[in-house]
């Protein structure tokens, strides 16, 4: 598959960049809103020396006519396929090669987020770090709550991995943190806490955060570019530190 497409922001020089952002939508039309490039570059504005990069993901368009190749997939968690996650994170080797010295940093909103954990532990030490908003990080138990919430579609069987899964893959020297909003209707906390557990007994630094008064979208959120920043501003990844931040 042709390399995903996608607009990208900030200085283009690698002598320049340091830190290298990929962002990943969430499911939905295979329209994206203008409001995805925009979180990019509000990141890229906010941390020094940084490349940050909307990507869509296999089959999605968006209003400035960047379009990417495949099938897009579903709402309804089939569509962080085997293929289509080799897609994503065939484009962000290539976004490496262009800036080999610069740290990379994978963001993810809702199911994008379950698309860079289950990408990080499929290919383990692709990204330094992956900041993951709103992810519905247990899939089998994930659906089963949206299915009771009349969602449609969620009973049937899907090939998609869960994230949960995933974690014993997971590079001992990657950085995590995980958003949820406290008031997210559609992936709540319980969804991603045990991912976040999990990953902090394996020794990887985790920071886990539930924001109050947020919902569900947090790809523009204040507390989601300080995750970045933050993660972008840490010295070498060599010996991580756990931290389980919770309200």
């Amino acid at each position: 598959m042709a390399a995903l497409a996608g607009q990208s922001f900030g200085p283009s020089a690698p002598r320049d960049v340091r830190t290298l952002v990929l962002l990943l939508h969430g499911d939905g039309d295979a329209m994206v809103p203008a409001e995805f490039a925009g979180s990019a570059q509000r990141l890229a504005d906010a941390i020094p020396h940084s490349r940050a990069v909307a990507l869509l993901r296999p089959g999605y368009h968006d209003a400035a006519g960047n379009r990417s190749p495949g099938l897009r997939g579903g709402i309804d968690g089939d569509a962080w396929t085997a293929d289509r996650i080799a897609a994503v994170a065939d484009t962000i080797k290539s976004w490496r090669a262009r800036y080999p010295q610069a740290r990379t940093i994978l963001v993810g909103q809702s199911g994008g987020a379950a698309m860079a954990a289950a990408l990080a532990g499929l290919r383990p030490g692709l990204v330094d770090g992956i900041v993951l908003a709103g992810c519905p990080c247990m899939l089998p138990e994930w659906r089963k709550f949206r299915a009771k919430q009349g969602a449609g579609g969620f009973a049937a069987p899907v090939e998609s991995f869960d994230p949960l899964m995933t974690v014993g893959g997971v590079a001992p020297v990657t950085r995590v943190a995980l958003l949820v909003g406290a008031d997210d209707k559609d992936t709540p906390a319980r969804f991603s806490r045990p991912y976040a557990e999990a990953l902090a007994l394996r020794g990887i630094a985790t920071d886990f955060r539930v924001l109050p008064g947020r919902g569900h979208d947090l790809l523009g959120d204040p507390d989601l570019i300080d995750a970045v920043r933050r993660m972008s501003a840490d010295p070498a990844l060599v010996e991580p530190r756990t931290a389980m931040v919770t309200p």
